[in-house]
Order: structure tokens, then sequence, then C-alpha cells
């Protein structure tokens, strides 16, 4: 087994299986604490239930299928996070962070024995088909997904390209079962777009963190800079699900001061008590880059106004870089509250080609708060549209059986069941239904509410400059 293990992201090929983080750190293997040993009556039980299913079960069962299920059990049930990836999935999973990879696009993770959609990855099949995040899959191409492990529905979902199937989904708020058939592509995940608009404002969206973001998101400010200096700039971070940890403090650290606290994680074992700066040493880490790509990044960026959009779909490595540059007051952080992945996971390689993911430590942000099962409140609460919100979405507390927030007892406790039908999804037939955002449109309302803001910091700071001549505004 490797003893450095690479921070990454599951995009297990045509799904996401839950959004995480990774740290680095030496495998496990040999770290137990002797003192305790193993359960051996425990361990004699598992080889009397192995040896009864083995002989006596109605047709034969492989050794290693046993084994496998063994393990996936195990691990399924600690938390909504931690799984087994065999050696098929895992081949998927390391090519899928590069951005490229066969399926549909949608993340995903497994609830009650039915897949559950976390959220649709944007231009791609799942995308353009109308998939939602809180959809339950029930079964694909009419076989019933409840019995199988969520590697196996996995693998029933990948195929070649341009090949058809057909997925069963029951929506919250529908009546009757929805039959959506998606022809399976080669997905590429672009993970960094911006735009320069008019007034010399800039807009930048991490759609994933990928082993490229950092080096895209340099390309992307570089080139916003070209047209000459911003008035203001928006980070825009709504369903954005994670990824790399190494990514999430590179974008940090693009705003931020050199050297400024971006996250810590906390476990059980000491290597997973960690404190991560905005520093070459710790973006760089992991990561495949040589050079650092936010060496020559315009000075302007450590100063200009910025908003950062989220929502119900910002997770994990969204949430650290939000709670960081909240913590440290260098952006307004705008929208709805985000998912609450707080939780980080460690990819560990197993003999034959497989994996495990393995929830190792929690994070959080520079002053302390746990992200876990509560999400970043947003500076400024923003609804998706003017008349209000949109379907709810499936959050971190939502799951069952999610990791509890160690710092603050409020997140723990049980959501107020309410009763009135659009919570319950159950939409008046009157009600029109609700459609897709085209970010940075003019039926944006998030991001014109963001534009609107930073204007007013502009007029703000031209007035500040102004009443001081000889002094950038930015410094004062």
């Amino acid at each position: 087994m490797n003893t450095t293990m690479k921070k990454l992201s599951i995009i297990c090929a045509s799904f996401v299986a839950g959004m995480f983080l990774a740290l680095q750190m030496p495998a496990f293997a040999g770290k137990a604490d002797s003192t305790q040993g193993l359960p051996l009556e425990d361990l004699r039980l598992f080889a009397e239930v192995f040896n009864a299913v083995k002989h006596g079960y109605i047709e034969p069962v492989e050794d290693k299928k046993m084994i496998a299920n063994a393990i996936s059990g195990m691990l399924s049930n600690l938390d909504p996070h931690s799984s087994y990836i065999d050696a098929d999935a895992y081949k998927d999973f390391q090519i899928s962070t590069q951005g490229e990879f066969g399926g549909l696009g949608i993340e995903v993770n497994m609830e009650d024995g039915l897949v559950r959609v976390v959220a649709p990855i944007e231009d791609t099949p799942a995308y353009r088909a109308g998939i939602k995040s809180g959809d339950l899959i029930f079964k694909l191409d009419d076989e019933p997904v409840k019995g199988k492990t969520l590697t196996e529905a996995l693998n029933k979902m990948r195929g070649t390209p341009n090949t058809k199937i057909r997925l069963s989904i029951l929506r919250q708020g529908e009546t009757k079962p929805l039959e959506i058939t998606l022809t399976r592509e080669i997905i590429k995940v672009q993970s960094v777009k911006s735009k320069r608009l008019d007034a010399g404002f800039g807009w930048v969206r991490i759609t994933q963190f990928q082993e490229n973001t950092l080096n895209l998101l340099a390309r992307h400010l570089t080139d916003l800079y070209k047209a000459g200096e911003l008035n203001g700039l928006v980070l825009d971070l709504r369903n954005d699900p994670g990824g790399f940890l190494h990514g999430a403090i590179g974008v940090s650290a693009a705003f931020l001061p050199p050297g400024a606290k971006v996250v810590s994680t906390d476990g059980r074992i000491p290597e997973s008590r960690q404190e991560f700066k905005a520093s070459p040493r710790d973006y760089l880490r992991g990561s495949e880059l040589k050079v650092d790509p936010l060496k020559s990044l315009p000075a302007a960026l450590k100063n200009v106004p910025m908003v950062v959009l989220v929502n119900g779909g910002s997770a994990s490595a969204s949430e650290i870089v939000a709670g960081a540059l909240q913590d440290h007051n260098r952006a307004v952080i705008m929208g709805t509250q985000t998912f609450g992945k707080g939780s980080v996971q460690t990819v560990l390689p197993l003999p034959g080609n497989a994996a495990i993911k393995l929830t190792t430590a929690r994070y959080y942000t520079p002053n302390g708060r746990s992200i876990q099962a509560k999400g970043i409140e947003p500076d400024i609460v923003v609804e998706e549209t003017q008349e209000g919100g949109r379907p709810p979405y499936l959050r971190e507390a939502d799951l069952s059986g999610h990791l509890t927030n160690d710092r603050d007892s409020s997140a723990n406790q049980p959501k107020e069941k309410k009763n009135d039908e659009k919570e319950r999804g159950n939409r008046p037939e009157n009600e029109a239904p609700w459609h897709r955002i085209e970010y940075t449109s003019a039926s944006d309302y998030q991001f014109q509410q963001a534009i609107n803001l930073l204007k007013g910091l502009s007029i703000v700071q031209k007035q500040a400059a102004s009443a001081t001549p000889g002094v950038p505004a930015a410094k004062k």
C-alpha cells in the first residue's frame, strides 16, 4: 500500500457517490492500538456466518464477493460518506479526478436502499434532462435498485457512450413516478468559468474542485484583468459539490494574505489533526503542479471587493472557501445556507486495486466553526428568485446516519416538521413549476443582487479614494 495517499474527490464514473475531501496522511496499516487486539469472538462469529453462507446458501457465492459485501456493509453503516470502492469503480474514480469520465453526470449516494440524487453536474445528460437534487432512483432499466449496493448501482449505470438507460424516479411534489431516458456520454466537467461584465465587474464560477482547478482559476483571473482593473468580483460557488482539499486552499489563497489560516482538521489519529494556510506549501501539496499558478496573479486581487454566492448545493470544498473568506472578512457571503458537508474522507488503496473511503476527521473554519450538518450561513440571505425559494435542497443533516456537529449542538437538533405544502414539496396545482436558472442572466436573481451590492461598494470605495488624493482606496 502506498504510504502517502493523494487527496481525492470521488466521481466513480457515471456518478459522484457523495462529496468528500481527503487528507494526505500515512496509511493506517500497523497503526492500530496493539493493546486492544482483535475481537476474536466476533471474528469467530463472522467466520461461522461466512461458512454457513458458503455451504448452505441456495446458490454458490464466490468467497471474494462475500468478503467485498461484508466490507461494504461495514463501511456503509458508519456514515453516508464512508464506502467500499471495488476495482472497476476505483479505476474510474482515479480517471474522474482529471475532470473527464464516462457516464450520466449525477452526484449520488445511497439512502434507504435507493439511489438519492445529490445534484446533477452542469452540462451533462442528467443536467439537460432535468434531474433534480433529492430525486430518488428506484429502477434502472426496469431493474429494482432495492437490494443493490451503491457500487452495484453505479456499475449498472456506467456504460459505453451513446448507449441509453432509463431511470425510474420518485420526485417530491409529483404524484406519479417519472421515467427519464438518458444517453451516456463522455463527461467533461469544465471546472472554472468566467466572464467580464460591463462597468468593470468580473464573474468566476467554480463547478467542482478538480486536480486542475487552481491552474484554471489563475488563467481566468489573469484574463479578467487584461481589460483593466476590476471594480468588483463575484465568486460563484452555487451547486459546487466540492472536491480536492488543496484546490479549496489554493482558491482561498488567491484572495487572502499569504499565510492566512484557511482550514483545520481534527480526528482521532495524530495525522488527522492539521492546519492549512494560504501558502504554496499547503495548496501545492498533493497536486501535480510544479509551479505556483498564483505567483503571477495581479496584486489587486487581494483587495478587490468580493461577493461569494452559495446555496444548498454548495458543499465540502465550497464551504471551506466560503468559510475562510467569511471568517477573514474578505468577502460578503450571499445566497442561502450551504449543504453542511464538514467531514474529511481518506481514500485507502487495498490489495487487488480496490480501495475504501473512510471518514477520518472533521474540518473547521479559521475561527474554529464546524460546518458539519450545519453549513455556512450567508451574511446576506438572498433566495433564488425574487418571489422566494425553490424546491428544498437535500442537505447533509437530511442524510441517514450523518456525522454530528461537535461544536454546535443546535445543528444536531431534529429539524422541525413544517406543515405547509411547499415544505413537503406538494405544490398547489396552479403554481408554476420551478425552472433551472441560467447563471448571470437577467433571471439570475442572486447574481443580480450580488452585482448591485458590488456597485454600491465600488461607489463607496471611489468616494473614499477621492477624499484622500494619492492613496489607493483598496489599501485604506
